[in-house]
């Protein structure tokens, strides 16, 4: 993409901001462009983030039954998947898999509560319980 093609129609998703974008320049150097983004974009971020949302009121829903944890919540509220809360974490993946199973949550000691608080920017306390 050359410079003069980067998009500038705006993003409401960027909130005002901008972020960079490679182009070539006339000199056939890749530089780096200021891009207040398109409308393609934002559409594909509205309907990620709109998926995200779902996964959280279902796992939510699925909490307030018992039949999920209020971790597998607290995970997709925060826009998290299995892998990447394993990874903020430092936890395997079949461990946090098996947290996503209320029992196993509920017998959880507090050094691993603390893990997922402090990855997913909560307090324990909040963290044991569903909205």
């Amino acid at each position: 993409m050359e410079v003069g093609a980067v998009p500038q129609e705006g993003n409401r998703t960027h909130d005002g901001q901008r972020k960079a974008v490679y182009a070539r320049d006339a000199q056939g150097r890749i530089v780096s462009v200021a891009s207040r983004g398109w409308e393609v974009e934002e559409i594909v971020t509205t309907q990620a983030v709109d998926a995200l949302r779902a996964l959280a009121e279902e796992a939510r829903q699925r909490a307030r039954q018992g039949l999920a944890s209020p971790l597998e919540y607290w995970m997709h509220d925060r826009r998290m998947d299995l892998a990447l809360l394993a990874q903020a974490t430092g936890i395997w993946r079949w461990r946090v898999r098996r947290h996503l199973r209320p029992a196993t949550f509920a017998k959880l000691p507090a050094h691993l509560l603390q893990r997922y608080a402090d990855a997913l920017g909560l307090d324990i306390a909040t963290l044991r319980s569903v909205p």
